[in-house]
């Protein structure tokens, strides 16, 4: 695999909305990764992602807040998201969260649930353990539904 793959790869999985959901099939269908290497070095790349995203709510955001346009996007990013988490957190807690994350949905993914987990007040290693088991349901439904659909299409192409 050449460094400019597995970069475009990585860079993928970086995007809010896309992650592993848009990597994972960028990653089998258009370079041909092997599943396995693909979904080890994506999952791994959207677990350090989600850490990173949590790490700088806790220390950046407080001085970013400080500039008004920001504060006030902000403001409202909060409400809906802690409307949207918020029953869900209080039945489930950090298996919530985890599933939260694991629902390769539009609106879901680390970048949603780790904003989720900072305006709710998890501690790091609930966050941590929803992220990483969160990370590993998406990243087995997105992989088995790519290779699943390559196999199937491949017994109309023969």
């Amino acid at each position: 695999m050449e460094p400019s793959s597995l970069f475009w790869v990585i860079l993928l999985t970086f995007l809010p909305t896309l992650e592993l959901r848009a990597s994972i099939p960028y990653a089998l269908l258009i370079l041909e990764m092997d599943p396995l290497i693909a979904f080890l070095i994506i999952i791994l790349a959207n677990i350090i992602l989600g850490e990173i995203i949590f790490y700088s709510l806790h220390t950046i955001l407080p001085y970013v807040l400080k500039i008004k346009i920001f504060e006030r996007i902000y403001n409202k990013c909060v409400k809906r998201i802690q409307k949207k988490m918020h029953k869900h957190v209080d039945k489930y807690g950090t298996i919530g969260l985890a599933l939260f994350i694991g629902v390769p949905l539009p609106g879901s993914g680390v970048w949603t649930g780790a904003l989720a987990a900072f305006l709710l007040g998890f501690k790091r290693k609930e966050f941590s353990m929803a992220n990483i088991v969160g990370v590993l349901i998406a990243g087995v439904i997105v992989t088995f539904v790519v290779v699943a659909g390559i196999e199937g299409f491949s017994l109309f192409v023969k």
